[in-house]
This record gives structure tokens, C-alpha cells and sequence, in this order.
């Protein structure tokens, strides 16, 4: 099982949930209100500055086998070409439960 957290700009997100719905074998998926900041941003006077940017992080549980196409569904949608557009992070998941049955695994996502 695979954990993947994509930043992405507020205005994309619904494009994102739309394409990932698509997905065969997704079964769901988090969206968590974030604000956070990058190295690099800067003010028009070219000064660097740290300011806060509003955005969202989606969170998805899934099977090993359906991160490659998740991740690229989610590089597509939020995509804009422009600096900021966001970051999407891979990590593995040791361990599921299904709180309402107790079913553990794959099965529990």
C-alpha cells in the first residue's frame, strides 16, 4: 500500500477530484486546507520574502499498483506551467485497519 500527498493550488482541486474519480480501484481520497511556502518565491521588488500561500493537500490510500497512474492523473489535472503549481510525495504504508469492521490489508483501504 501506498500513501500519496499532492499540494496543489486551491483552484485546481476540482479538476483533480474529477480526473481522479476516473481511476478504477481508487476508493477515496482526503482534502486537507494548507498554506505553506517555497524558497525562491519572491516579491515584485525581487526581494525574498516568505509569504504564505494558500492551498490544499489531497491524501490517497492506495494499492501498490495503482500509484504510478494516480500520480500522473494528479501531475496532469493541477498542472498550470506557471511556479507554485505544487509537489507530490510516495510513501509506503505498513499497515491498514477498517475501524468499522477490523478488516486489516489492502482490503481496509
Amino acid at each position: 500500500m501506498r500513501e500519496i500527498k499532492a499540494y496543489i493550488k486551491k483552484h485546481k482541486l476540482d479538476v483533480v477530484i474529477r480526473s481522479l474519480r476516473k481511476l478504477d480501484g481508487l476508493t477515496g481520497i482526503s482534502v486537507i486546507e494548507s498554506c505553506g511556502y517555497g524558497i525562491g518565491w519572491s516579491s515584485a521588488k525581487g526581494e525574498e520574502q516568505i509569504d504564505c500561500r494558500p492551498g490544499v493537500k489531497v491524501e490517497i490510500m492506495c494499492r501498490d499498483d495503482l500509484v504510478n497512474e494516480v500520480v500522473a492523473t494528479i501531475e496532469k489535472a493541477a498542472h498550470t506551467g506557471l511556479k507554485g503549481d505544487g509537489k507530490i510525495y510516495v510513501s509506503t504504508i505498513e499497515q491498514a485497519v477498517r475501524i468499522s469492521t477490523g478488516e486489516c490489508g489492502e482490503g481496509a483501504v
